[in-house]
């Protein structure tokens, strides 16, 4: 499950930030002194920590094993409960520092841990050039510096559906643009069958309705519009997918439950044939594999990325697809922390995402058997994929809180548009990018 920090909580938290730095870690890692060490070198009596949620502490547990018994070094892995993001900012604020997180790679998140002066950055890091290409520079990156090292595919807003339901109301192809997925929708609906199922009691995902429909604004600049206060959540490109997104829960393309339902239900729904299509992102697969088998998934689930104008996914790296290493003041540990990220990607790269079972990054290492193809269609359509408010934006306001404000009936379009837009501004000059 995916948390996404609030906007008073960042606010917060970006004041604790800058009052409350260690000075040591200005120090040191200076970009144009970064070395990499040979990824299986000795580091005999070195302990490293990484911090991980919950939902990704298993994640580096092959290659933590490969990498003690390569190098001698000691990594503990230590889990930082829920809310993951509010939780690490809250202790980075007070000093307190890991050599290595997972962190959500994007533009908002690395401001908000305040990269340049907590993070180490990851300048000429050995691995990228077994990368896939259009992955490379796809995210990590903050105001030109290389912040975060991408581990797996990053998450890609979509529409999963059930392959059954389809074929057993005549639908023979995907919807080939966010039209098309409507009027699909509408013929589903006057057969009694549930379009749509939405999450709005967990609320994170609510927004993902919203930044689909933005996906080719986005190309074309929306979000440094935004930025820069040339254009205004209030304005009609993201007023509109606002109020589109209520006028289909309005029509009854959603599950009856909308207000109460949570994520949980929606992988149940789905799977069950009780719900066509859910809208979401790569750990609602995550949900599915811890329900049904690759073989079971693989008849029943299908994906495919929308957008207005046709087969567009919207990325969104979250924190279980990079990590990041900080500045902790001691030039030993850091190296040795680079060093981890090297392995991870270099010798430890084929055994990692064997045990994850998940798609591979790189050019020169094949994908796992056993992948599921909805996976592989998901990581397919990371390349062309638009950039979501999270990874584009500067600052991360509460637009899934407004909008199950709006499905529960305490917000209109209007409303949710006018408070996101007066978060986000709050955020933006807080890290100093408007005034």
């Amino acid at each position: 499950m995916k948390r996404w920090i609030s906007a008073a909580g960042a606010l917060l938290l970006a004041a604790g930030l800058t009052a409350c730095t260690d000075p040591g870690a200005e120090t040191t890692t200076d970009e144009s002194a970064i070395t990499w060490a040979e990824p299986t070198a000795e580091l005999g009596g070195v302990k490293l920590t990484i911090w991980a949620a919950q939902n990704s502490n298993t994640v580096p547990k092959k290659v933590v094993e490969g990498f003690q018994q390569a190098t001698g070094a000691s990594v503990e892995v230590v889990t930082i409960p829920d809310p993951y993001e509010q939780g690490i900012q809250t202790k980075v604020a007070t000093g307190d520092k890991p050599d290595l997180a997972f962190w959500q790679p994007t533009a908002s998140m690395l401001t908000a841990i305040n990269a340049k002066t907590n993070l180490q950055p990851l300048t000429g890091a050995p691995w990228l050039s077994a990368l896939d290409p259009a992955l490379k520079d796809i995210t990590g990156i903050l105001d030109g510096t290389r912040y975060a090292a991408l581990v797996t595919s990053p998450a890609v807003e979509g529409v999963y559906y059930n392959k059954e339901v389809f074929a057993a109301n005549g639908i023979t192809t995907t919807p080939k643009s966010f039209d098309e997925l409507v009027e699909v929708a509408r013929g589903l609906k006057a057969k009694g069958v549930t379009p749509f199922h939405e999450m709005g009691a967990d609320r994170w995902a609510t927004q993902w309705w919203v930044q689909v429909q933005l996906a080719d604004a986005a190309k074309a600049g929306l979000w440094d519009r935004i930025n820069t206060g040339q254009e205004k959540f209030t304005d009609r490109t993201v007023l509109d997918a606002i109020s589109r997104y209520d006028a289909l829960i309005k029509d009854g393309l959603f599950n009856s439950d909308i207000k109460t339902a949570k994520f949980e239900d929606q992988g149940t729904a789905l799977l069950d044939g009780k719900a066509a299509m859910v809208m979401q992102v790569n750990s609602f697969f995550g949900q599915l594999q811890a329900k049904a088998d690759t073989a079971t998934l693989d008849k029943k689930i299908g994906f495919f990325p929308i957008a207005p104008s046709g087969n567009v996914g919207t990325f969104i790296p979250d924190q279980s697809n990079a990590l990041v290493a900080f500045k902790t003041g001691d030039a030993k540990r850091e190296a040795a922390a680079r060093q981890l990220l090297a392995y991870w990607m270099g010798p430890g790269y084929k055994d990692f995402i064997t045990d994850r079972n998940t798609v591979s990054l790189q050019t020169g290492v094949g994908n796992p058997s056993g992948v599921p193809q909805a996976l592989l269609d998901v990581h397919a359509a990371v390349g062309s994929s638009a950039g979501s408010m999270q990874a584009l934006a500067v600052a991360n306001p509460d637009l899934y809180l407004n909008l199950a404000d709006m499905i529960a009936g305490t917000m209109t379009p209007q409303q949710v548009a006018q408070a996101t837009q007066e978060q986000f501004e709050q955020l933006a000059k807080a890290a100093g990018y408007l005034k």
